[in-house]
Order: structure tokens, then sequence, then C-alpha cells
């Protein structure tokens, strides 16, 4: 397992911006494959993103067009850029990661996790 920890979470107006970072130990970062879910209240967690260890993304549809993932191996880090933001983005952002290369959409597959950063999208 890796350790994980999020940053950049905030308060934004609808139609801005915000990066979310993840920072992971280990050395083993680039044989990860890497996600981003968020879990809004009242709500399952759901997939937002997701990075093969190879490079492939993978989006949600409601994301897609406007969240981009990316990674930093030499800083072993995560990145989400988040634009256009809506007010239905506003939850909490958990990072993940996993090892294998099958379904990166699903949760359970994850076996590590970050504590979660909010991001709240004002209108």
């Amino acid at each position: 397992q890796v350790q994980l920890v999020e940053s950049g979470g905030g308060l934004v107006q609808a139609g801005g911006s915000l990066r979310l970072s993840c920072a992971a130990s280990g050395r083993t970062f680039t044989s990860y494959a890497m996600g981003w879910f968020r879990q809004a209240p009242g709500k399952e967690r759901e997939f937002v993103a997701a990075g093969s260890w190879s490079g492939t993304t993978y989006y949600a549809d409601s994301v897609k067009g406007r969240f981009t993932i990316s990674r930093d191996n030499a800083k072993n880090t995560v990145f989400l850029q988040m634009n256009s933001l809506k007010p239905e983005d506003t939850a909490v952002y958990y990072c993940a990661a996993r090892r294998g290369g099958s379904d990166y959409t699903r949760a359970p597959l994850y076996d590590s996790w970050g504590q979660g950063t909010q991001v709240t999208v004002a209108s």
C-alpha cells in the first residue's frame, strides 16, 4: 500500500477552477494506477477520473471535457485539474491507488485511500 495525502480543495464560484493534488509515499508509485472519487452528502462515493500506470486516462461522463487527471512520477504526485466547476461538483474528493489493470471505475478495487479534501462550488 501507499500513503496518500490530498490538498487543494476549497470554495469556488460556479465556472471557476481548482487543482487538487495527491502526494503518495513509497518508491513504487509508477506501478500504481491512480484514481479520484468523490462523495457528496447523502450520496454514494462515485468515480471521477483515473489514470493507469501506462498513462491511459478514464473519466466519468459528468466530468469529461472539464476535468483532467495527470501525474508527475518524479514527485509521486497525481493531480486533478477541475475547470468549469458546477454546484453539483460539490463533494469530498478522494485520491486512491491500486495495482492491477482493469475497471478503474470501481472503488472497491483500490486498496489505498487519502483522507479526502472538500470542494464546494457556490452558485
